[in-house]
């Protein structure tokens, strides 16, 4: 076959490469997470995340407008309260952080942007857990859902686009998606987090919410080597009503990114975590890696096993890249 075929002849110039790309890395697929935390006078560094904060409500909504502007597809919103309770009931509490902060951008931007809420009582609960917790110590899913339906409805009310559910309550997104109906909230979605792992690379993201958690979140959060059972989780959020889906770790799980992409009816999610960021950060604060190149190929390698939207805390700084 050699010297006929020459695969090369379609790398010579970056004209060339950019003509016969296959995967597109855009700002619009590309999903901000942000904190906003109850009280803060000045944002309040993340010591394992160099360069995110823990947002007053100010700097929120200045920070959310550059990346609006950016050319970001959305914003995913998480509060930490000044206070927590075993049930979490500030998440519920129209004048709690998160839905405050939800009701400032909205109002700011309107329907400029996608703007999502994080559906969980983690950030929320004096035991760190997803949800309420019965007699046995162990998280009760069904008491659990009825407070996701009021979070649910709470961050709808607030002005949020979509929902996120992430807590891995069975039954969550066809609770959630009831509720929503009954109150005529037919328009706000959900972005289920539908396969999200037990995974070690979570750490950082525990600093950035205060997290009270002692323990871990194996009896409701997946078993890292299960790909099957993501994808019945994923199956099972569609049929309650899910409108996207979400992978969660990305980096270290696009193989099961790749089998959501392949399998799902609805749009599909990933989440680039804490831990992937400050890796990253990390070995390019002390010169071990390209920090801009190494950021740009990560998101495409996530874009390419099949996410059709990243959520990353590198969002506003990869759209400007772009563009």
């Amino acid at each position: 076959m050699f010297p006929e075929h020459r695969p090369r002849r379609l790398r010579t110039t970056p004209a060339m490469r950019r003509l016969v790309g296959e995967t597109t890395l855009r700002p619009r697929q590309l999903i901000l997470p942000m904190f906003v935390a109850e009280g803060a006078e000045a944002p309040r560094p993340i010591a394992s995340m160099p360069g995110v904060v823990q947002h007053t409500r100010d700097t929120l909504r200045k920070a959310a407008v550059e990346a609006v502007n950016a050319g970001v597809g959305g914003l995913m919103l998480f509060g930490i309260p000044k206070t927590r309770d075993a049930e979490g009931s500030g998440a519920i509490d129209p004048n709690g952080i998160l839905n405050v902060a939800l009701r400032d951008l909205r109002s700011e931007l309107g329907d400029a942007t996608v703007l999502m809420a994080d559906t969980c009582l983690d950030e929320f609960t004096d035991h760190g857990h997803c949800g309420v917790l019965g007699a046995d110590g162990d998280v009760d899913n069904d008491a659990t859902l009825r407070l996701y339906a009021e979070m649910g409805l709470a961050q709808a009310e607030a002005g949020a686009h979509l929902l996120g559910p992430s807590g891995m309550m069975d039954g969550q997104v066809g609770v959630i998606r009831s509720a929503l109906d009954r109150a005529g909230r037919t328009d706000t979605g959900i972005l289920a987090y539908s396969a999200k792992f037990a995974s070690a690379f979570f750490g950082p993201f525990r600093e950035a919410v205060d997290s009270q958690l002692k323990g871990d979140r194996k009896t409701y959060q997946q078993d890292p080597g299960n790909v099957r059972e993501a994808l019945r989780e994923i199956e099972l959020d569609i049929a309650e009503g899910a409108d996207m889906v979400m992978v969660k770790p990305a980096l270290s799980y696009l193989d099961v990114v790749r089998a959501a992409a392949e399998a799902s009816t609805v749009p599909v999610a990933a989440y680039n975590i804490s831990g992937e960021y400050a890796m990253v950060e990390a070995a390019a604060a002390n010169g071990w890696l390209d920090r801009e190149k190494t950021i740009l190929e990560v998101l495409t390698s996530i874009r390419r096993a099949g996410a059709d939207m990243i959520l990353t805390y590198w969002a506003a700084e990869a759209a400007a890249w772009l563009d």
